[in-house]
């Protein structure tokens, strides 16, 4: 009877978790909270259409993110997992969307050793998946990256900054993200007299590169033939990404959260 409650329980925590990679901001602290305790130890969960078979065919599975496993079941119901992929040391990538592919937003999860290609399994080369939406494919990217990539000073899209500003303190006592400081320095001496600063867009393919090899871990820097309002896009996505505003919740007084 106690291991058929424990069951239940666990099924109505990973049902009842939100299928997005970062908090919900509207709700402030208090839903953040909530979430927190209503999904305990997932990450992330949702349905995604996943190949498999002889014949490369697409079957609908329940995902969860939990830890650095991500499971796949049959159905939010069933509590035996089909599989898990394991995410440390491995990558995930887009696929860019063609013409030909409408509607099929994929994204793969494969070896991240160099040289000679290693299956991820016995049965599978890589994890190919597909989500319903663009942004559910790029959230799913986002949560997956962060998990692979944060030991190792990465997916800091979406991060709390006080986890980023922990990671950092070890390359030197930093005050802010390197890449806040990074796109700061690079926006005071080059783009203070430019028209339009934070107002024009920069280079979308340019600011998804940037974007992607901080994700990575890499420290991209910019010349003097970089666009600023690139740069400036960057920092702008950066701080848009943020799971809390720049002052975080916990260091909001009350009466400052009423007002708002």
């Amino acid at each position: 009877l106690a291991q058929c409650k424990t069951s239940k329980k666990r099924l109505f925590s990973e049902r009842n978790c939100v299928s997005h990679s970062s908090p919900q901001r509207s709700g402030g602290p208090a839903s953040t909270e909530v979430q927190k305790q209503a999904r305990p130890n997932v990450i992330r969960c949702g349905w995604l259409r996943k190949q498999g078979g002889f014949v490369k065919s697409w079957h609908s599975r329940w995902f969860v993110l939990r830890g650095d496993q991500l499971y796949y079941y049959k159905d939010e119901e069933e509590t035996k997992a089909l599989g898990a992929i394991s995410l440390p040391g491995n990558k995930v990538s887009e696929h860019p969307t063609n013409g030909d592919e409408g509607g099929k937003f994929l994204f793969e999860v494969i070896p991240g050793r160099r040289g000679q290609r290693e299956r991820m399994t016995a049965n599978h080369e890589t994890y190919l998946l597909m989500a319903s939406t663009q942004n559910d494919m790029e959230d799913w990217v986002k949560t997956i990256r962060r998990v692979i990539w944060a030991p190792f000073g990465g997916g800091i899209f979406g991060q709390k900054l006080e986890e980023t500003v922990r990671y950092e303190r070890r390359f030197g006592n930093k005050l802010a993200p390197m890449l806040v400081e990074q796109c700061v320095d690079f926006i005071r001496q080059w783009g203070l007299q430019e028209e339009g600063l934070f107002r024009l867009p920069g280079q979308a393919n340019l600011v998804k590169e940037l974007q992607d090899a901080f994700d990575c871990g890499e420290k991209p820097s910019f010349d003097c033939n970089t666009d600023v309002h690139t740069v400036a896009s960057l920092l702008k996505l950066y701080l848009r990404e943020l799971p809390e505003p720049v002052v975080p919740f916990h260091n909001a007084t009350w009466s400052w959260r009423q007002k708002w």
